[in-house]
C-alpha cells in the first residue's frame, strides 16, 4: 500500500493532533491513509465516517482489539467497514507464503524446516516480535507480552482493576485446557464472584486472546447450549503464563490454535470450530463444517496411533450430503492413511501445519 499515507497513534504528537481537531486532522490526510493503534482514539471514527461519506476516502484502521474501539467504531461506521481479524502468526508464516500440504511428500526442504522449527514455535508461539527475535531474546519478549498485553493491557480494555485475579483466572483456564469448564469451577479456583468471572471471560474472548469451542450437533440451534471448552489463540500465551500443563494439553492447544488462526484468516470456510461428544461419551477434539464437507480431527501426543485411538473417528457419522473427512495429528514424522473410502482416516505429523494454509 505504497500510495497510502501511514500514521500511528503511538506517536503522541499525532495522537494529540487527532484529538484536538479530529475533522481538520482527517482532512489533512488526503484520500488514502492507514492509521495504526487506532484504539487509542476511538472518537476519531466520527471524523472518518464524515470523510468516507463526503470525500470518498479509503482507509485502513489497525491496532489491538479493544472493546471500546469495537463498540464505538462498529456502530459509527456501520455499512462502511469490513472487519478483518489478524491473529498471531501461523506456524511457519515468517518463512514465506502458504504451501500445499501435498508438497510435504516431495519437498525435502519443507519437511526439514518444519521439523527443525516446531520446538521453538511450541515454546514461544507466533507473536510478531517473538518470531523475528534472536533465540536469546525470545524469552524476554514473551515475558514482556505477559506483563503488558496479556495482563495489564487486557485489564484496561474493560476496566478490570484486579490484575492478580485476572492472572488467577488464566491459571485456572490453563489447568483445565481441553476440558469443558463450568463457571462454578472457576469460582472455586479464583475466589471471584460469578459476575466478575463472566466479565473476565468475556474480556479475554473479546480481546482475541481466547476462544471457545462448543459441542457439535447436527442441529445448529443446539450447538451453543452445551458446555464450552476454551483455548488460547497462540501457544505463546500458554507458555508465558504457566508451566502447569501436560504434554497432551500442549500439543492439543498448539493444533487447535493453529487451525483457529487459519479459520480467522479465511483459509477454512467455516463460522466456528466445535468439539464432539457421542452419546456413549467418546470425544473428538475438533469438528467443523465447510460448504462442501465436514472435517473431524483428533489430536494425539504420541508417536504411535493405536486402534483404540482411532475408534472415536471410525465411529463418527453424519447424516448429511456433505463429504466427511477424518484426520489425526500425532507427534511422529510419517504421513499415512488408515481404512478405505468412507472410513479413510488421514494420519499427519503435527509439524505438517508448517506454512500450510488450507488444512
Amino acid at each position: 500500500f505504497k500510495s497510502y499515507r501511514y500514521l500511528t497513534f503511538d506517536d503522541l504528537d499525532i495522537l494529540e493532533q487527532s484529538k484536538r481537531d479530529p475533522m481538520g486532522w482527517i482532512q489533512s490526510l488526503g484520500s488514502r491513509f492507514i492509521i495504526d493503534e487506532v484504539q487509542r482514539n476511538p472518537e476519531i471514527a466520527i471524523a472518518i465516517k464524515w470523510a468516507i461519506d463526503e470525500r470518498k476516502v479509503h482507509c485502513f484502521l489497525t491496532g489491538s482489539t479493544g472493546l471500546n474501539l469495537l463498540d464505538r467504531s462498529s456502530e459509527t461506521l456501520a455499512g462502511r467497514i469490513q472487519l478483518f481479524h489478524m491473529p498471531p502468526a501461523c506456524f511457519g508464516e515468517n518463512f514465506g507464503p502458504p504451501r500445499l500440504l501435498s508438497e510435504y511428500q516431495t519437498k525435502y526442504d519443507l519437511m526439514k524446516d518444519s521439523q527443525r522449527n516446531i520446538e521453538v514455535f511450541k515454546n514461544y508461539g507466533g507473536f510478531p516480535e517473538i518470531i523475528v527475535a534472536d533465540e536469546i531474546d525470545r524469552a524476554e519478549f514473551l515475558s514482556i507480552y505477559k506483563n503488558s498485553y496479556f495482563t495489564r493491557d487486557v485489564a484496561s480494555l474493560n476496566n478490570i482493576e484486579n490484575v492478580e485475579a485476572l492472572h488467577a483466572l488464566y491459571l485456572a483456564l490453563i489447568r483445565g485446557l481441553g476440558s469443558r469448564y463450568e463457571v462454578s469451577s472457576l469460582l472455586k479456583a479464583t475466589g471471584l464472584s460469578t459476575p466478575t468471572v463472566k466479565k473476565y471471560l468475556n474480556t479475554l474472548i473479546q480481546s482475541g486472546l481466547m476462544f471457545k469451542l462448543y459441542g457439535y450437533h447436527l442441529s445448529e440451534a443446539k450447538r451453543y447450549i452445551s458446555s464450552a471448552k476454551s483455548y488460547f489463540i497462540d501457544i505463546g500465551i500458554l507458555q508465558a503464563l504457566s508451566n502447569d500443563f501436560s504434554t497432551g494439553q500442549l500439543i492439543e492447544s498448539f493444533v487447535v490454535s493453529e487451525i483457529e488462526k487459519r479459520r480467522l484468516l479465511g483459509f477454512i470456510k467455516t463460522d466456528a470450530l466445535f468439539y464432539y461428544e457421542s452419546a456413549g461419551g467418546r470425544e473428538i477434539d475438533l469438528v467443523y463444517e465447510e460448504p462442501d464437507r465436514v472435517t473431524a480431527i483428533e489430536i494425539k501426543s504420541t508417536k504411535n496411533v493405536s486402534d483404540r485411538e482411532l475408534r472415536s473417528l471410525r465411529e463418527f457419522r453424519i447424516v448429511s450430503k456433505k463429504k466427511l473427512r477424518k484426520i489425526i495429528y500425532y507427534t511422529d514424522s510419517e504421513f499415512y492413511e488408515e481404512g478405505q473410502k468412507d472410513q479413510k482416516i488421514e494420519v499427519r505429523p503435527i509439524f505438517s501445519l508448517f506454512r500450510v494454509g488450507e488444512i
